[in-house]
């Protein structure tokens, strides 16, 4: 089977599962090098390649035309977050988003959550909240292709 016509089975098939639910966690570093491996290891074995025989991950990549999971999974993210922004203010998921808890939290550093991941994502592709409201603007800036 050609390569190409692997790529695009994985993005068809496989990569829908990997990033299943995703545009809703809280992914720490470890999560996103778990996922990167994973990825990783399938792409491997489609091209036929071990480790031993020392090919690079991009080759491995451009070879299969895919673009890295946790670049996929960023893009996801924001267009949840875009998706929930754009909603209406009664709306479950605009409330969940906006909900504050009283009391305080324990000794240590603070749990990551959604949010941090989403400003952090925000931050790396150079987009701001308020531009939220214009979809085909935040699907072009948020979006992340898969190389030609």
């Amino acid at each position: 089977m050609p390569l190409k016509l692997k790529g695009k089975i994985y993005k068809s098939v496989i990569r829908p599962v990997l990033l299943y639910g995703s545009e809703c966690w809280a992914m720490k570093k470890t999560d996103e090098k778990r996922l990167h491996v994973a990825e990783m290891r399938m792409l491997r074995w489609m091209c036929g390649v071990t480790r031993m025989d020392k090919v690079r991950n991009e080759y491995i990549r451009g070879s299969l035309k895919v673009a890295p999971v946790t670049e996929k999974l960023k893009g996801k993210r924001l267009s949840w977050y875009g998706h929930v922004k754009r909603r209406d203010e009664t709306h479950v998921t605009k409330k969940a988003m906006s909900i504050h808890v009283d009391g305080w939290r324990g000794r240590g550093r603070p749990k990551k959550i959604w949010m941090d991941c989403v400003r952090r994502d925000m931050k790396e592709r150079g987009v701001s909240d308020s531009e939220t409201g214009d979809r085909r603007e935040w699907k072009k800036k948020t979006y992340c292709a898969d190389p030609k």
